[in-house]
């Protein structure tokens, strides 16, 4: 019997989802509503205007005018970012920490989900062609101009050539071939797609890097370019473009940034932004520290979970800060399960082959679907503050398959599927059909309190089945080295951002050469240390399918060509189960109130306007 830890009402805290309006083409005009509390009504700036001044091409902010100066400090659990380059990020940190310092063609409206220029003053579409108008006069933090050739240059000798990460090389393939990119002058460029292709121009929202700081290093090779700018990286000697530039890195304490003023974004007065002087990321062991140090106010907002959001609530009207309801996360948890066959170049399994067939057994994997209790997760590790998830999309995406309703937690139900497929259950014992008993390993990463107890319960859960899980919660770089390298997991527990608006942003998860296809990898992730055998011809006939769904899917124009695509996708997953999804914790988050320009919306978050944000007098 699972111990009862305490529910919250969930109806105090539901958040408001995303309402989508569905035009009859790309669907990028979906309004969202804001998720904030009942008692106060947000009113969001207008996107933001192209204004030239003496020359220079600037993004000019509608937000009300602020205050400069002072500091924001936040704060990212682990041990901190891997790399600042934005070309080769592999985990969520250092995502963000890159992406601060660099910007993209493109950007999505926080509260519509409209694609929108940013280092682009403009962009036209005509048929396969895309044409990328660039901002004149906009420059690198070392004072060098932004051009057509840092665009050509970014995508041309490394994102169609798969240095770094290669997902976005992967999702910009029509039918096994990539777009062209051609130079029109030194500020437009022109892509052209082999096919319409509908993801395209939300994947322009990729980071353009200087070809003058960044190309001495590509030319040498992956192993080099990999290297470059990693966390021992002088941050004064970092060219980059986005609104704060890296002032300061101390492993495994804080990462500190500093105002870039040379950004192109001005406000309603013409001077430019951002108007912080700085951004603090202090580096937090795990959730708990994370708490303490808000308490102490040594940061500045929280990410609310579990049971601290009654209490924090409740303290609200009494305390420095304001707490916002955010909606459903976009993201995805999940339990996914080793479906490769794991042999080493000599053709010799490592692990036991009778374990490779469990998992390769679909009847085992829904027998783990069935006896893994989401709602008892939604109330003894979110407290409520949570919904079940069932699906590959998120709660919120507007190709959200309806009809996939889940079910509740039935022990009998996975001891009967068991039964049909071979499996043995005695004196509290699951034996397969050659009498070896069923114990595997279950991984997280270490410090994210909510993951491991997730890890707790599933544990608990399959044990009740007469399987042996040994749960092993490690750091996470060894996590990553694990699955990308020697592929020596069984099961883990993990989180996937996600899009609400475009399902062909999973592509590199769900095309069977995607490099986070981690159930069944067909390929290295580019890496010749793997110690692995990689087999092309390794498909499972439903992962033919997905690459056929996923191909299909680009290629349709119109939402409703698109839906049912990727409603099978969505089936073909809930019955097959490489992952199994747990629940999708609603989004609440603390910030303290001296802060102004906060416009929280349940697509961007609350801190996605950095440059905007000030502090009140």
């Amino acid at each position: 019997m699972k111990k009862f830890w305490g529910i919250v009402l969930i109806f105090l805290f539901l958040g408001i989802f995303l309402k989508a309006c569905i035009r009859a083409d790309i669907p990028e005009n979906c309004r969202v509503k804001s998720s904030v509390s009942a008692e106060e009504k947000t009113v969001y700036p207008k996107s933001p205007k192209n204004v030239t001044i003496n020359g220079t091409d600037y993004l000019q902010s509608q937000a009300p005018n602020g205050i400069f100066g002072g500091e924001l400090v936040i704060s990212t659990i682990g041990e901190g970012p891997k790399t600042f380059n934005p070309c080769n990020t592999k985990d969520a940190t250092s995502s963000t920490m890159a992406g601060l310092l660099y910007d993209g063609l493109v950007t999505t409206n926080p509260v519509t989900g409209n694609v929108e220029p940013l280092l682009a003053k403009s962009f036209e579409i005509k048929e396969n062609d895309y044409i990328i108008h660039l901002r004149q006069g906009i420059k690198w933090t070392d004072g060098n101009p932004i051009t057509a050739d840092d665009v050509l240059y970014t995508y041309n000798e490394i994102v169609f050539k798969g240095l770094g990460n290669p997902s976005t090389m992967d999702a910009m393939m029509v039918e096994g071939k990539l777009p062209s990119l051609e130079k029109i002058d030194d500020y437009t460029v022109k892509f052209t797609t082999p096919k319409p292709f509908a993801p395209f121009l939300r994947q322009l929202s990729y980071q353009i890097v200087p070809k003058h700081y960044f190309k001495p290093y590509s030319d040498r090779g992956a192993s080099v370019f990999d290297a470059f700018l990693n966390p021992n990286t002088k941050p004064e000697t970092i060219v980059s473009s986005g609104a704060f530039k890296l002032k300061e890195y101390v492993a495994a304490q804080r990462v500190v940034f500093e105002r870039n003023p040379n950004y192109y974004k001005i406000n309603l007065e013409n001077k430019q932004l951002p108007y912080l002087d700085k951004l603090v990321y202090l580096i937090v062991g795990d959730t708990n520290n994370e708490i303490l140090k808000f308490e102490a106010k040594e940061i500045d907002a929280l990410s609310l979970k579990g049971d601290n959001v009654a209490r924090y609530k409740e303290k609200e009207n009494r305390s420095d800060y304001k707490v916002y309801n955010l909606g459903a996360d976009t993201g995805t948890m999940f339990l996914v399960i080793n479906l490769n066959n794991r042999k080493d170049k000599n053709g010799k399994y490592y692990v036991n082959p009778g374990k490779q067939r469990w998992f390769r057994n679909k009847d085992f994997r829904s027998a783990i679907d069935w006896a893994i209790d989401r709602k008892s997760m939604v109330q003894n590790i979110a407290f409520g503050v949570a919904e079940p998830l069932y699906t590959a999309e998120s709660l919120n995406s507007i190709y959200l398959n309806k009809n996939i309703k889940g079910h509740p937690a039935d022990r009998q139900k996975s001891l009967e599927i068991l039964k049909n497929a071979g499996f043995n259950y005695k004196d509290g014992i699951l034996y397969d059909n050659d009498g070896h008993k069923v114990e595997f390993d279950l991984y997280t990463n270490a410090g994210n309190l909510e993951r491991e107890a997730m890890g707790v319960m599933i544990k608990q859960d399959l044990e009740e089945l007469g399987m042996k899980v040994n749960f092993k919660p490690i750091e996470f770089n060894s996590l990553v080295n694990k699955i990308t390298k020697t592929n020596d997991w069984d099961a883990v527990i993990l989180a996937f951002t996600g899009s609400p608006f475009e399902p062909h942003d999973g592509i590199n998860v769900w095309n069977s050469m995607g490099p986070l296809h981690l159930f069944n990898m067909r390929r290295t992730n580019g890496n010749e240390q793997a110690n692995y055998t990689v087999y092309n011809d390794d498909r499972l006939t439903w992962e033919k399918e997905l690459d056929e769904i996923f191909e299909q899917g680009a290629l349709k124009l119109t939402f409703e060509e698109r839906k049912p695509i990727y409603d099978r996708y969505q089936e073909i997953i809930a019955e097959e189960n490489p992952i199994i999804y747990l629940y999708s914790p609603i989004r609440i988050t603390a910030i303290r109130k001296k802060f102004g320009n906060i416009f929280p919306t349940p697509l961007s978050g609350l801190l996605y306007n950095l440059d905007e944000i000030y502090i009140r007098k």
